[in-house]
């Protein structure tokens, strides 16, 4: 299949009906759809097909009733498409809720002492006083986003602490990898697992973060100096086969196929928005997303369907349970692996120019 081809069966499988299935539900308002959208509007920016335009628009107006009642760090991933929805549509009540919920995440969001958001989650579940990687996709590219879109100063800055209080809170100073938590009562990282998901979510996020903040405020040289610390750290831990272990120092642990795409797909986004270019990163960071890319494509089915993709994964009481996690096909899986593709598309669309 070629890479077109590829993109379109997940893109495809991800509207499929899928009800009841908590990993591939496209119709709920929370971070695993949310992921799934977000990805969506990727593929349309590498592609320009109207069809997936007029999905989302129209995905958002048949979910919106969801979100009603939902204010968690996790269920404001859906609203990361909503800037890009005002501007592509005009329409203004995309603009209105995308301000309204930035004011709610910057005002009356729960923080830890660092001032961190707390991550939290639409489940009966409360982790009081932790911080996740996961919060960074999930939160604040759309602070981010948001930002750039009402030209606001202060929810760029609010963006940009974020991103460096999780640096400085989950970042590994000897691997230069993340940590998945931080627990502010405690003053540890709990199991202290280098879980590789945790690790794409910022991989990812950051650049895309990145290019909504440069414009608006001054991005300190510690912005670029962590997170290339995190790609050499990630780079070491790259197997062979172009993967990364569920956790990544565990190279006996089954490789993972969302974290893996969401890492390659940083990759490519931080060269092509400068954030490596400057830095001397190993060498090998050139060619380190395009072995991910072929790694991958043999866990996509014929139908589109992405696998080795491992379920929803809070900050596990151990190393070794992370390793017990079953994989099935999820819509982050699906949309981690579109970003990538779509990402893939884009270069080959521009070596052809």
């Amino acid at each position: 299949m070629t890479l077109h081809l590829y993109a379109d069966k997940v893109w495809q499988e991800m509207k499929q009906d899928h009800l009841g299935e908590w990993g591939m539900d496209i119709n709920k308002w929370d971070w695993v759809p949310g992921v799934g959208v977000i990805a969506m509007l990727e593929y349309y920016d590498a592609t320009k097909n109207p069809e997936i335009l007029t999905y989302l628009v129209e995905w958002v107006k048949q979910n919106k009733h969801q979100a009603e009642g939902k204010r968690v760090i996790n269920s404001i991933a859906p609203y990361a498409i909503f800037p890009a929805l005002h501007r592509l549509t005009g329409e203004a009540w995309f603009r209105e809720e995308a301000v309204r919920v930035a004011e709610w995440l910057v005002k009356e969001a729960p923080r830890t002492r660092e001032q961190a958001f707390e991550h939290t989650v639409t489940e009966n579940a409360e982790f009081s006083e932790q911080v996740w990687a996961d919060t960074i996709f999930m939160a604040v590219l759309f602070l981010a986003r948001t930002a750039s879109l009402v030209s606001s100063k202060s929810y760029a800055e609010e963006a940009l602490q974020q991103v460096l209080i999780h640096l400085r809170l989950l970042q590994d100073d000897k691997s230069g990898v993340l940590f998945h938590g931080w627990n502010c009562n405690s003053g540890n990282h709990m199991s202290s697992a280098r879980w590789t998901r945790a690790n794409a979510w910022l991989a990812a996020g950051i650049p895309l973060i990145l290019t909504e903040l440069a414009p608006l405020v001054e991005i300190p040289d510690e912005f670029a100096e962590r997170y290339n610390r995190l790609i050499a750290g990630l780079l070491s831990y790259q197997q062979a086969d172009g993967l990364w272990s569920t956790v990544m120092d565990h190279s006996d642990y089954y490789h993972e196929i969302s974290g893996s795409a969401g890492i390659g797909y940083g990759i490519w986004k931080a060269q092509e928005v400068g954030l490596l270019a400057h830095t001397g990163t190993l060498d090998k960071d050139k060619t380190a997303a395009e072995r991910v890319l072929h790694a991958i494509l043999p866990y996509i089915t014929e139908a589109g369907v992405v696998q080795g993709v491992s379920g929803g994964t809070p900050v596990m009481e151990s190393i070794e349970v992370y390793n017990l996690i079953p994989t099935f096909p999820t819509q982050y899986g699906q949309g981690l692996v579109l970003m990538l593709l779509s990402e893939a598309l884009r270069r080959e669309g521009e070596s052809h120019e």
